[in-house]
């Protein structure tokens, strides 16, 4: 069985040289972040952008359901009235003749 022994030591200096490229490392990848923040900034505001147009197409829809609803109550409200009278009507002509 061969021991695998390292050819060189870990000295102080290279310590440092390692903790210098690590340091080097992280500050990169923390530039790199940044940028990934930025644009997740950009896409979070797109998103206001659609959230306020949609905002908006609803409200124009409520309004424009509102004016049908208001539509219909007429037509209903006229239908009801134009079948009262024709019940009335018709009670009269079958109950008016046999009270006189």
């Amino acid at each position: 069985m061969e021991l695998i022994v390292p050819e060189k030591k870990w000295t102080d200096e290279r310590l440092d040289d390692l903790n210098t490229k690590v340091d080097d490392g992280f500050a990169r990848v923390d530039k790199r972040f940044d940028k990934v923040d930025a644009r997740f900034d950009k896409v979070d505001a797109r998103f206001e952008k659609v959230d306020e147009r949609f905002d908006a197409a609803r409200g124009e829809m409520n309004e424009r359901f509102d004016k049908v609803d208001a539509k219909f109550d007429k037509k209903f409200d006229w239908l009801i009235g134009s079948l009262l009278l024709s019940v009335l009507g018709i009670l009269a002509a079958v109950i008016g003749p046999n009270v006189l």
